[in-house]
């Protein structure tokens, strides 16, 4: 038997479900951060068996989804240079003005290879020698730290076809505005556990400092969420908010100062656009000026184009907690996994996938 079998145990899981029913006071309004915890949360049949006055919210956590129109408008712009894109698989069919996302541009000629890493791409630029390899950046602090340490390869290896277009995010920042959001209720935040194996405790505890915000790391088992929505119930029916680490397993209330270290090294907070949160102040990761010459932004004069939303996509709303994605009016007609007109259905994490795929 291995480890992670306990966390699937039914037995356990049942006795955990019968604790949150016998605490559960009134409604309880939880939202998950991570994509990853959409997914598990789907999986397990958890939304169908906790409470009916227990309602999951899906949030700001999917990487892909959160990527803001003007971004994808750049990567399409970017790609119509004489330059080599590489990119994660995920963006490939983002839709961006007019419809066109990057798939389409890639079977109208520009050059662009999917890949798995940065460092694929620091490969790619070595074994292009005569072509300027462009990677594009995203993600959360999950994947920022092994992008900074590519850069910094490709500084120390004299790598000069090689640069980063950087619409990396930060999680935190998000957090912040949404509590911030009078509009959204939420009574709990199921923190996100890869983000947090990088940074640990400390970013968030300002959300029960300041917002008496219940939030709990979480792994992504079935009884670790079990047991994460069971502690943020009791914090509310004591009135006494905390940030609590339930997946000591993997995450360090320190994080990995290593990974930090490095991703502060090469980056520094700087404003960023989020779909469905607009504009918010030190949220993302632009290239310090040290590394200067990996940032794409500079050396191809890249801007964030001004683009027209998606009609009808209410992405934004439903990545905010404001409706299910099956309020959406595109949801399953319009927009589906095979041909989407949102993000939140493109990427496997996002919300609007997960409720197609699992027929909610």
């Amino acid at each position: 038997m291995n480890l992670l079998s306990k966390f699937k145990d039914p037995e356990l899981c049942h006795n955990i479900l019968g604790q949150i029913k016998q605490d559960i006071q009134g409604d309880f309004r939880f939202m998950e951060v991570c994509g990853t915890h959409t997914v598990s949360i789907f999986q397990s049949g958890i939304r169908t068996l906790l409470p009916g006055n227990i309602v999951h919210l899906s949030g700001p956590g999917c990487p892909v989804c959160v990527t803001h129109d003007r971004e994808i408008a750049a990567y399409l712009s970017l790609s119509q240079k004489d330059v080599i894109i590489a990119t994660f698989g995920d963006l490939m069919k983002v839709p961006g003005p007019g419809g066109k996302n990057l798939k389409l541009a890639q079977a109208e000629g520009a050059r662009i290879n999917i890949v798995y890493s940065a460092f694929d791409a620091l490969n790619l630029a070595k074994e292009n020698p005569d072509d300027k390899i462009v990677f594009l950046g995203v993600g959360f602090e999950t994947t920022a730290p092994t992008v900074a340490v590519t850069i910094k390869l490709a500084k120390d290896q004299g790598v000069k076809n090689f640069s980063i277009l950087s619409f990396h995010k930060l999680v935190p920042p998000a957090l912040k505005a949404l509590s911030a959001d009078k509009d959204i209720r939420v009574d709990g935040l199921l923190l996100p556990g890869h983000v947090s194996t990088i940074i640990g405790l400390e970013p968030y505890l300002f959300l029960a400092e300041d917002y008496n915000m219940p939030a709990v790391i979480g792994g992504f088992e079935p009884l670790d969420i079990l047991q994460s929505i069971l502690i943020m119930i009791r914090q509310k029916n004591d009135g006494k908010a905390q940030v609590i680490n339930n997946y000591k397993r993997a995450v360090s209330d320190l994080g990995n100062p290593r990974a930090t270290k490095v991703m502060n090294e090469v980056f520094e907070p700087s404003d960023a656009l989020w779909r469905g949160l607009g504009n918010i102040p030190g949220s993302g990761l632009a290239i310090r000026e040290t590394f200067s010459e990996f940032d794409a932004s500079l050396i191809y004069d890249q801007d964030l184009p001004e683009v027209d939303e998606i009609p009808g996509c209410k992405c934004g709303e439903v990545l905010k907690g404001l409706i299910a994605p099956d309020k959406c009016p595109l949801f399953g007609t319009r927009c589906t996994p095979a041909k989407p007109v949102g993000p939140c259905m493109v990427s496997t994490e996002g919300s609007c996938a997960a409720y197609h795929k699992y027929k909610i």
